[in-house]
Parts: structure tokens; sequence; C-alpha cells
């Protein structure tokens, strides 16, 4: 009964949300992100939502792959193995009781963050219990050797997998070339090597010491009043051991030359990655690199780099470009892929498309396209409160303003033609990006 309670729930919640941030970009209809400190050093970012009966917490940890010191996934891995058991629960004994409750745990690690979140009724006798499963898992992982060694062979052939797909291979490696010896480079998954030589005792130590509270930034959206936000996010924190926050990640430094790989595989299409380190969360570019960005090569189908090769020349069905703000500088990324013998053909006009955008900016009338289809779009990014929560999980993660969310298509409507051409010139490499080509010719 409560598992259907929750999906009607989700669907009605969905259309209040809806029309509650429908004026996000002009007069504020959200509540404003209200932020605290848990006494043992967690940061905490809360939005009431009383229109919709749940709560949704996402505990947020610096402890991403860029933490791996040397031993790639042991983020991922460290983070996959909590809900694989904890307090004496099974991973079978964890997912029934959530599912008894119409509960969702979630878990997962990218390369700068890992987090578990929960997402419950609101009713104390579903709440309580949910939350009790959550405090588990975060302060009671059994880190069972069987457990451990499954989920390191199930990795393991998923790796090799990847290795049959040339898309994956094309990402991968393209990380590996822009970022060279820095953690970004490394895929958070890990490699074979890595997971042959990873232990328990790898684990323990990687939970041990990143998994504490001065290390987690809590977010909470839904049907909970400010008292009872303190004592729920106190009660979690209080799950952690204490701890500061982790060390922060070194600076990525840009490509000194152009480089280009070429990978032989043995299909019909040709993948390529094109792009160099771009910009950070917070950047002072972000706004006209990101406007910008959606008129060059982040639109789909309305994009310059969509016009050039898939409508006039009709070298692929798919081309794109964007930015992947981190930390530090995450990459900016053109991708596309096409038929082993337009490849070439494909990458110059790409690269032409590029040099072009660069010179001479966007026109007028692709300005006022962008800006209306990204302030028009944005109601949608923010339509329930699982979408919210993870926004004050990277607003707090990477300290971001409070008014973020709210001043968002403010900002985007404030860029102009100068700006976006401006910091194109600055911030966009022509001559030192690396590219990474996986396809079918030798």
């Amino acid at each position: 009964m409560s598992i259907n309670y929750l999906e009607r729930a989700v669907c009605s919640g969905a259309v209040v949300l809806a029309a509650w941030l429908f004026t996000l970009g002009t007069a504020l209809a959200m509540p404003p992100i209200q932020h605290w400190q848990t006494a043992t050093g967690a940061r905490v970012y809360y939005v009431p939502a009383p229109e919709l009966p749940m709560v949704d917490i996402r505990v947020v940890f610096a402890a991403g792959s860029a933490h791996d010191a040397g031993l790639p996934g042991l983020a991922s891995m460290t983070n996959h193995m909590l809900d694989k058991g904890a307090a004496g629960l099974t991973a079978n004994d964890i997912a029934a009781r959530l599912e008894g409750l119409g509960a969702e745990l979630g878990t997962g690690a990218l390369r700068d963050m890992a987090w578990v979140s929960l997402r419950s009724l609101s009713d104390a006798a579903l709440f309580e219990p949910a939350m009790e499963v959550l405090q588990q898992v975060l302060s009671e992982p059994d880190f069972n050797e069987h457990d451990f060694e499954r989920e390191r062979e199930r990795t393991l052939v998923s790796l090799r997998e990847d290795e049959q797909s040339p898309s994956t291979i094309a990402g991968y490696r393209f990380y590996r070339a822009v970022f060279g010896e820095h953690p970004y480079a490394t895929r958070p998954v890990g490699d074979e090597a890595s997971l042959q030589r990873m232990t328990l005792k790898d684990i323990r130590a990687y939970y041990e010491k990143y998994y504490v509270a001065g290390n987690a930034v809590i977010a909470v959206v839904g049907d909970i009043d400010r008292k009872a936000a303190e004592r729920l996010t106190q009660r979690v924190a209080g799950a952690l051991r204490e701890g500061g926050p982790a060390p922060a990640v070194s600076a990525v430094a840009s490509l000194a030359d152009a480089s280009e790989e070429l990978i032989f595989h043995p299909s019909t299409q040709t993948h390529v990655r094109m792009g160099a380190p771009g910009m950070r969360r917070g950047d002072p570019d972000y706004f006209p690199l990101y406007v910008g960005n959606h008129i060059l090569g982040g639109g789909g189908l309305v994009s310059r780099l969509n016009e050039e090769i898939r409508e006039k020349r009709g070298l692929s069905y798919s081309v794109y470009s964007y930015f992947s703000p981190m930390a530090r500088k995450g990459p900016y990324i053109f991708g596309l892929q096409t038929r082993n013998d337009q490849v070439g053909e494909a990458l110059d006009v790409m690269q032409a498309t590029l040099k072009s955008f660069h010179a001479e900016g966007p026109t007028k009338q692709e300005l006022v396209a962008a800006k209306k289809n990204i302030t028009g779009g944005f109601p949608l990014r923010v339509d329930s409160n699982s979408k919210i929560v993870e926004y004050l999980a990277m607003i707090g993660f990477y300290k971001l303003p409070l008014d973020y969310l709210e001043t968002f298509n403010e900002r985007v409507e404030a860029v102009t033609r100068e700006q976006i051409r401006d910091a194109f010139r600055r911030r966009v490499p022509l001559d030192n990006m690396a590219t990474v080509i996986v396809g079918g010719e030798k």
C-alpha cells in the first residue's frame, strides 16, 4: 500500500512543484535555501516543501575518485559497498525493509564526490524506520569479504564489457589525454590492475578517513519544518565519525600542446572526443561560457555544430559539446560519431565551426534564442523534490551562493555577445586540444 501511495505522491508532486517553481526566473516562488552547520561540522542545506508528503535527504562527501591516491576505483568500491551489508543486515535485508516502507536508498561516486541518498514518505511510521536504515548504512557498513569479492568480480566483468564499446573507450581515454597525471585522469570505477590489488583494508581505511561529519554536506528537501530538519540532520551527522574535510584537489594545468590518439576498434562508426580543461564550479566565466556553448554545441538540434555537421552535410546523427565543471577545471568536451570513411571531414568541420565561433561569437538572433531556450526550460530542471535536493547538494558541496537557483535565469539574461566572445577567446584553446578517435579504420 505504501509503495502505491509513494507513486501517486510523486506524480502529483511533480505538478505541484512545477507550478511552485515556474516563476523562478522572474519573481522567486521557491522558499530561500536555509543553511547551518551541525555541532560535528557537517554543512546543511534545507528547503521546506510541505506540498508533498515526502522527504528527500542527500549526504555528500568529498570522497570521489580524485582521492583514490594511486588505487583507482577505491572511492567507487567503498561507496558501492555501503549498502551491501550494514549492522548485520544483508543487502537483501536492506532492500526488503526499504521496499516495505516505500522508501528508496541510493549511492554513487564520481570524481569529486560520493553520496548516499534517501527518499521516504514523511509519515513518521514509515520515515523513522527508513531513517534507521540510512543511519546504519552510513555508520555501520559491514564490508564483508564475500560481498567484496562478489562486487569486485562484477566490476571486473563490467570493465571487460566496456572494452567492447568504442564510445566508452573514447570517453575514458579522452580524460587521460586531457588530465595526464592529475587525479581526474583516472576512471572512477578503476581498472583491472588496481581492482586486483584492492583489499578490504584499503576500503575500511578510505571509509574511516572520508566518511566523517566534517567532510559531509547534508541536503534536505520535503515535508519537514526547520526544527525537525535540525533534529534530522544532527541525527545523520551524529551517525558519522568525527573528522575534518578532505584535502583540496590539486589544480588542473592547461594543455601545453595539441595531441591526437587513434585507437583501432572493429566498428562501422568512429567515435571522436576533442577538448581541453574547461572551467570549475563557481567559475567567474561560468555564465558566458555556458550560454555560449549552448549556442555552439549544447543546444541539441538548434546548435551550430548540429547545423553544420548533421543538417548541412549529414556527417553525424549526434554531435555535441558541453562543459563539465568540477571542483577544479573539468573538461570542455566536443563529441560526435560518424562513418569510418567520414571521420576526417567531420572532425575538420567541427574544428572549423569552433574556430568561427571563437573569432566571431554568436549572432544577436542566436543569443536571443539561446536565452529563451535556457530560461524557458529551467523550471523543468527543478520540478521535483529529487531534482531540488541534488541542486542543494551541488550548491553546498561547491560552496555556491545560496541564491544560485533564484538568480540563475537572471544571470543568463545578463550575458552579452561581447562577454561570450571574450570568454571563449580567453578560456577555450584552439591550438592545444586533445583529440581521441576510436573506430574501425586502422
